[in-house]
């Protein structure tokens, strides 16, 4: 069974690598993207301020990634990294703790809530990495921005 937490979140700065992922290549995006990206964070002097986190929008064949790290000022573009402000607002979260192949289920709990609270998403899902992919029970927190529908 999953909580569900809402909050108001302020815009997040981040630095991120984009690209379009299927389902078996999206391990070794994720590491070279997060890689990647603490190299020209460090390179330009920044710092992650958080979590790294993949940004979702699911397409046919797999995903549209951007993954990366949210960060303490704007990154300049350099190769594949660019910037990227995830929303502010409302926020609806749920914490997944295990298998990365059951997140479908923190998922659907989150629509769940959404559609019986009538609320209505309002943009990409992200995830937060707690834990490394190497933990037993790694933790992920799954975000969905939303919206109330118009009057």
């Amino acid at each position: 069974m999953y909580e569900i937490s809402t909050e108001q979140r302020s815009e997040q700065t981040s630095a991120v690598v984009r690209q379009r992922v299927g389902m078996n290549e999206l391990d070794s995006f994720l590491a070279s993207a997060f890689a990647e990206v603490g190299s020209v964070l460090a390179a330009q002097g920044l710092t992650p301020a958080g979590p790294p986190f993949g940004e979702y929008a699911f397409v046919e064949d797999g995903f549209d990634v951007a993954a990366g790290f949210p960060c303490s000022s704007t990154v300049m573009p350099a190769g594949r990294v660019e910037p990227l402000v995830l929303p502010g607002g409302s926020i609806a979260s749920t914490l997944h703790i295990g298998a990365y192949d059951k997140i479908s289920l923190a998922y659907q709990a989150l629509a769940d809530w959404l559609a019986s609270s009538h609320f209505i998403p309002s943009g990409a899902p992200w995830e937060y990495y707690l834990d490394g992919p190497d933990a037993p029970e790694p933790r992920t927190l799954v975000c969905f921005p939303f919206e109330s529908p118009n009057p």
